[in-house]
């Protein structure tokens, strides 16, 4: 069959074949073949797309040959449905965001957070005196708890309980909740009045990017941001085994590095229904500098504790990879503006670390770099994490010796981070994921709140 000018009805080139109309036959062409279809439509051009058609023929470049081919109706693919997961009822920023685009007022939040806490078996759909608009919303898109408490564990004294919580992608992270009786303690060598009081160790990552090399967190590296939600979520399991009182961000992850979804966090814990005092929060941080530039206006009132662990550069490096990016000269200079904006003390933070830290001349170094600031310091007895580590605990005698010279000859308060929960492995800056049932054989510190004692 020849064709010429006159017989195409029309002519055009996709890619690597041509294809023709000729008296209501469609030929398709392809190199070094011919194969051609009769034409399966009435009209010209197409209005919905090219039908689905049959290879009916193929033949050699100088032959052809036509056959009738049956109309199909074309299958429209779909890619499989991505389930979007839930947010948790508590991300503040996601739950009034939703709110409003629905036309409904903010100020219902506080009351379904109260509800949800009161009654932890309750449905979104449960909660009483809500817009009727509201309860699609929340049950389309929101949980009551997006993570869950996959093992609780008591030390033997029953004064530390450590939470290993499951959180909706399958992620573990831990929160460990102290007990303390300050009736039991003293002041100034007298006894004083007080009472039974929880504190609340919070984990913001899972994993850690910081890699400290005394901490078990960093050897598991960074896997992801908690949210807003999950952060407080911690507090609501918490708050369902012992009434908390204090909350200190020093568990899984460098909070600083999370620092939206911290201050987010924070002003749900510090507005209603849970109340807390922003001076019983404290966030620990290894000197995420630009952060702490901010942090006072985000979070006023706010303990800070700057995890230094040395009192001179070199020394930080090489125990913390993390301060080559923030240089202890700088870090200074950002806490001296920070305290000079706050006019609150800073708590300092460190690990005493057998012939890296802790001679006597690190704690005059310590003690004349901290000399024009308003600190506490806390030192903290080292245990050793296995093979994760290769450093060795101090004597105490020689952390007492340091304490005496940063006392003594410096006038800085200074206190030894008292062991808590050694038998379950509920550790200072040491946490790290481990099942119940593998545990590690050394036992490790726990972290202390920092109330000025």
């Amino acid at each position: 069959m020849k064709f010429n000018r006159k017989n195409l009805y029309f002519p055009s080139r996709c890619g690597f074949f041509f294809f023709f109309f000729y008296r209501n036959k469609i030929f398709f062409f392809v190199p070094k073949q011919k194969i051609y279809f009769d034409s399966v439509t009435t009209s010209f051009p197409f209005r919905s797309g090219l039908p689905s058609l049959h290879r009916i023929s193929q033949r050699s470049h100088n032959s052809s040959a036509s056959v009738t081919a049956t109309p199909k109706t074309p299958k429209i693919m779909q890619s499989p449905r991505k389930t979007t997961p839930f947010r948790s009822i508590f991300d503040a920023g996601a739950l009034k965001s939703e709110l409003e685009n629905s036309g409904i007022k903010p100020s219902f939040m506080p009351y379904i957070w109260k509800q949800v806490i009161q009654n932890p078996s309750a449905q979104l759909d449960q909660i009483p005196s809500l817009p009727s608009a509201a309860y699609p919303l929340l049950n389309s898109k929101f949980k009551t708890l997006t993570s869950s408490v996959h093992s609780a564990t008591d030390s033997s004294d029953h004064l530390t309980t450590k939470l290993l919580i499951k959180l909706q992608n399958g992620a573990l992270v831990e929160a460990v909740i102290m007990r303390y009786d300050s009736s039991l303690g003293k002041h100034n060598g007298k006894s004083h009045h007080g009472g039974a009081r929880s504190t609340l160790c919070v984990s913001s990552q899972v994993g850690c990017k910081m890699g400290c090399t005394f901490c078990a967190t960093g050897s598991m590296g960074f896997k992801s941001n908690l949210t807003s939600g999950e952060i407080v979520e911690q507090l609501v399991h918490a708050s369902r085994i012992s009434p908390i009182r204090n909350v200190v961000f020093m568990g899984m992850g460098e909070p600083l590095n999370n620092y939206n979804a911290l201050v987010e966090a924070i002003h749900v814990m510090t507005g209603l229904p849970f109340q807390l005092s922003p001076k019983r929060i404290t966030v620990s941080t290894v000197g995420i500098i630009h952060a702490i530039n901010k942090f006072h206006n985000d979070l006023p009132g706010l303990n800070l504790a700057v995890s230094l662990h040395a009192p001179v550069q070199e020394i930080r490096c090489q125990i913390m990879p993390a301060a080559r990016a923030f240089p202890l000269v700088k870090l200074m200079d950002s806490l001296q503006q920070y305290q000079k904006n706050s006019q609150q003390k800073i708590f300092i933070e460190y690990i005493m670390l057998d012939g890296v830290n802790d001679e006597e001349e690190h704690a005059h170094q310590l003690g004349k770099l901290l000399d024009t600031f308003q600190v506490v310091i806390n030192l903290i007895p080292f245990n050793p994490i296995g093979s994760l580590s290769k450093f060795k605990t101090t004597a105490e005698e020689k952390v007492s010796v340091f304490q005496k010279i940063l006392r003594g000859t410096y006038g800085i308060r200074t206190t030894v981070r008292k062991e808590m929960g050694q038998d379950i492995s509920g550790a200072c800056g040491q946490l790290v994921v481990n099942l119940p049932n593998k545990r590690s054989s050394d036992p490790l510190t726990d972290i202390e709140d920092l109330q000025v004692r």
